[in-house]
């Protein structure tokens, strides 16, 4: 199986180890293609600093080797949709606010005259007051990476 997943990925944290490890059991030994936003796409969409996609891509390498002990493609995000336009993907795992963008990939994968992409929709982890952990409230400070509160 090829499975895919797209994000930023800053501060790596237990949301994205769920959609994570999603993207492990799916891949049944296979392909695990993850696209991380560009630099430039991160900082696009952020009223905050964003660690350097360098660090961002070896971040996530280095987790899936160490808890999975797979090789991941990491490859850069410069759009929504990445290489899953033109390859051929079994999976892609998303989170809810992601599920329109999916289903827009699968539209134009029609149009190409390629099939489409199972979509597995990951519900977000919650944290310790019942709000989603996200990268955002880690950098305000309001949680931390597993989503125990700070304030």
């Amino acid at each position: 199986m090829k499975v895919a997943i797209g994000g930023t990925f800053d501060t790596l944290h237990d949301g994205h180890k769920k959609l994570l490890k999603k993207v492990f059991e799916l891949s049944e030994g296979g392909e695990i293609v993850i696209g991380v936003t560009s630099d430039k796409m991160a900082r696009a969409n952020k009223n905050r600093e964003v660690l350097p996609y360098k660090v961002r891509t070896e971040n996530i390498a280095q987790y899936m080797y160490k808890e999975y002990g797979v090789k991941v493609r990491t490859v850069e995000l410069n759009d929504r949709y990445g290489v899953t336009l033109d390859e051929d993907i079994d999976y892609i795992v998303i989170s809810p606010e992601t599920y329109k963008v999916a289903l827009k990939i699968n539209e134009l994968r029609e149009e190409r005259g390629k099939k489409p992409i199972k979509i597995v929709k990951v519900e977000h982890l919650k944290a310790a007051d019942g709000k989603a952990i996200s990268s955002t409230r880690i950098k305000a400070g309001e949680i931390d990476e597993h989503g125990s509160l700070l304030q």
